[in-house]
């Protein structure tokens, strides 16, 4: 591990249960429906590195909005983590892990939480320092009955499903000790964003957040 200083990625997951998936096609949407995230009382903000304007997203919010948490999901490249990380992010997420992105973000001062889908995946990840993961696509990968399972051998080891979780299923998550967030992208509907109806988003992220809260 490197010995530059960075902020725990558990420090990370604690400072919200449930962390909106922001896919940003215009870079003008990213600082009002952030806004009417954290009106709602949502902290954490992981803008996926999907479209054109993510990187400068990043860059405005942790800019404009201090008092938010943003970050980066879908880093799939150590070129990509220095990027973000040069933006302002204050975190890194990914969808899988391989040997050099995990060295490369244990060079870095940016926690990353790298992405799994099966045990031998999360071993290869505690061999290079982590106990914080994505398990990603959490219920095609086995849902809530796998990180149960996983729960077993590895108690240490927590987690932030994401990837089919939804109103429906993401206080079933949010109930096992081995989970300490969720990410979903129903927070932010894109019809909402194309509508301006921010007012929505606000709803349903104070919804989410109060369920939650029931649910720890």
């Amino acid at each position: 591990m490197s010995n530059n200083w960075k902020t725990p990625s558990s420090e990370i997951l604690a400072q919200g249960t449930v962390v909106p998936v922001l896919v940003f096609n215009k870079l003008e949407d990213a600082l009002p429906v952030s806004e009417a995230l954290l009106e709602g009382g949502i902290k954490v903000l992981e803008v996926t590195l999907r479209t054109e304007c993510a990187i400068d997203a990043i860059a405005l919010l942790s800019e404009k909005l201090p008092e938010a948490v943003t970050g980066a999901g879908t880093i799939i490249t150590p070129e990509q983590y220095s990027a973000v990380e040069a933006a302002g992010g204050q975190f890194g997420i990914s969808p899988g892990l391989t040997p050099n992105l995990l060295t490369a973000a244990n060079k870095g001062t940016m926690p990353l939480i790298p992405g799994i889908s099966s045990i031998s995946e999360m071993m290869t990840g505690i061999e290079h320092g982590y106990d914080c993961f994505k398990f990603f696509p959490a219920e095609a990968a086995g849902g809530v009955p796998m990180l149960k399972s996983i729960a077993g051998p590895c108690p240490q080891i927590k987690f932030c499903p994401t990837g089919g979780i939804s109103p429906s299923n993401y206080l079933n998550y949010l109930k096992l000790p081995n989970v300490a967030c969720v990410g979903g992208s129903w927070l932010v509907p894109q019809d909402a964003v194309a509508a301006g109806d921010f007012k929505k988003i606000t709803e349903l992220a104070k919804a989410a957040v109060e369920g939650a809260q029931s649910a720890k």
